[in-house]
């Protein structure tokens, strides 16, 4: 794989205008029966409108394939707890907002499998970052379209694409009255606390896709679907690192002899975590106020690759990011292990955080969906596993790599956050175990797998992105210039 190197790219404009999108699209998935349209707002407010389309010429996809009658190798079985689905004789009906990602992805597949109906609504934004910024997955990815064709030709079962943009009400609402989901599960949101510290112009998309298009589905949910359940993954980065056990959302408060049970005070560290913070009291009113049943999943940071769908062909394979923008810790080190680049240590590296394998970040969503909320209800579920200093993570990586023959080092580079990089961490997370979650805890044999599957695709790693290039207090306003 080919890399820029001692290129200097000032980003004027870091969303792209619709010939860019249009030709984008057209590169990387070429639709042989299919167009896309695009609708440029007319609210100076809107930052990026890339992917969309007129409502009445709503793209939908569903992958055309004879099923495949025989027994298919590799191909999971149900052993998952209080799921009911598989027993009843109509499927239930699962939107996935932000389905082409790295979590919605895979849980996609997870419930189509599962006998859900599933429908991906999606933008191809995050695609789109990855050519702004000169960032590439370590895994090749396919386009959508060849995803979901692919899935229907290995197991007979079709999932829906709907391409376009949550903030634009028009189409979210077009897609809500032609699937009609039971369920909708929301990953649509820029996910990247660096991004959204990257300057003015990208905080200010972040906090508008994330909470507008948050608003709109609430508003979809409530006008054309009001029994649908909203499955919203939340963050733990919303609670920050305060003194005192983190609870599962809410708090029981003692104060000049009275008791009431509070939401549990958010100390947000970013831009991103912020607009999640948002989202949490937007959905816990529309709850009160309308009725809308939701479960927030704040989620800790999630690592690995597979799943037993990925797994089934290469064209499935999902994304596996190891930047300083979109890579998280654990993906992160095993990938610098790999190629021989010493681990990067934020500081002191005492930040302790909740982590959870990737295989149960799909458990979870089907634990939710399966037992869902009840009308008026929003509770919270802290998803996570295991909790792990990022001393801890490079420890462990350490160990693992040395087993593999791996030199691997470790150095502390100066923290670009802002954050306590020694503090108290505990927090509680037992609703989902109560629901039946067997968790994958991370063990000597998981690490290997996830470093022997960096080393198979270390030729494309492009280590000038290892190191951390965003510093939350050098944000400005002009656009960030990007060197790769």
């Amino acid at each position: 794989m080919a890399h820029l190197v001692g290129v200097s790219c000032t980003l004027i404009n870091p969303f792209p205008s619709t010939k860019t999108c249009t030709k984008l699209l057209n590169q990387s998935s070429p639709l042989s029966h299919t167009s896309i349209q695009f609708r440029t707002s007319k609210s100076p407010n809107v930052i990026l409108q890339s992917f969309k389309q007129k409502p009445q010429r709503q793209q939908v996809i569903s992958a055309t394939a004879t099923p495949i009658s025989h027994e298919i190798k590799g191909q999971p079985r149900s052993n998952s707890p209080q799921i009911p689905n598989e027993s009843t004789s109509k499927p239930k009906k699962v939107m996935i907002i932000g389905g082409d990602g790295y979590c919605g992805w895979a849980t996609a597949l997870h419930l189509s499998n599962k006998n859900y109906e599933v429908a991906i609504v999606d933008n191809l934004v995050r695609r789109l970052f990855d050519h702004q910024l000169g960032l590439d997955s370590l895994t090749p990815i396919s386009s959508i379209q060849n995803r979901v064709r692919r899935w229907k030709s290995l197991t007979g079962k079709s999932i829906q694409l709907h391409i376009g943009d949550i903030c634009d009400f028009e189409f979210l609402s077009e897609a809500f009255k032609s699937f009609e989901p039971d369920s909708v599960v929301h990953f649509g949101e820029q996910r990247s606390a660096p991004y959204s510290m990257i300057d003015r112009s990208r905080a200010v998309y972040t906090q508008h896709n994330n909470v507008i298009g948050t608003l709109n589905v609430l508003f979809a949910i409530k006008e054309f679907r009001e029994e649908c359940h909203l499955v919203k993954l939340g963050t733990m980065g919303e609670y920050g690192t305060p003194n005192i056990d983190i609870e599962e959302g809410f708090i029981t408060i003692n104060h000049n002899g009275r008791t009431d049970t509070l939401p549990y005070p958010k100390q947000a560290s970013s831009f991103y975590h912020l607009s999640k913070v948002h989202d949490s009291h937007n959905i816990a009113f529309t709850c009160k106020a309308w009725g809308i049943r939701a479960t927030d999943l704040n989620q800790g940071v999630v690592y690995g690759v597979r799943t037993d769908e990925t797994e089934m062909h290469e064209e499935l394979c999902n994304r596996f990011d190891y930047d300083g923008v979109f890579g998280t810790a654990l993906n992160r080190f095993c990938v610098q292990a790999a190629v021989g680049h010493p681990l990067t240590v934020y500081g002191k590296g005492g930040q302790t955080r909740g982590y959870l394998d990737i295989r149960d970040t799909v458990q979870c969503v089907e634990l939710a969906i399966a037992n869902p909320a009840n009308p008026g209800e929003f509770r919270v579920f802290n998803q996570f596993t295991e909790q792990f200093s990022v001393n801890e993570l490079a420890g462990l990586v350490t160990k693992a790599g040395k087993k593999l023959g791996l030199d691997v080092k470790t150095i502390s580079v100066p923290n670009p956050r802002v954050e306590a990089e020694e503090h108290y961490y505990n927090a509680k997370h037992t609703k989902l175990v109560e629901l039946g979650l067997k968790p994958h805890l991370l063990s000597d044999s998981l690490l290997d797998s996830v470093l022997n599957f960096a080393v198979r695709y270390e030729d494309r790693v492009d280590t000038t992105q290892i190191m951390p290039s965003v510093s939350w207090k050098k944000i400005g306003v002009k656009p960030k210039t990007v060197s790769v």
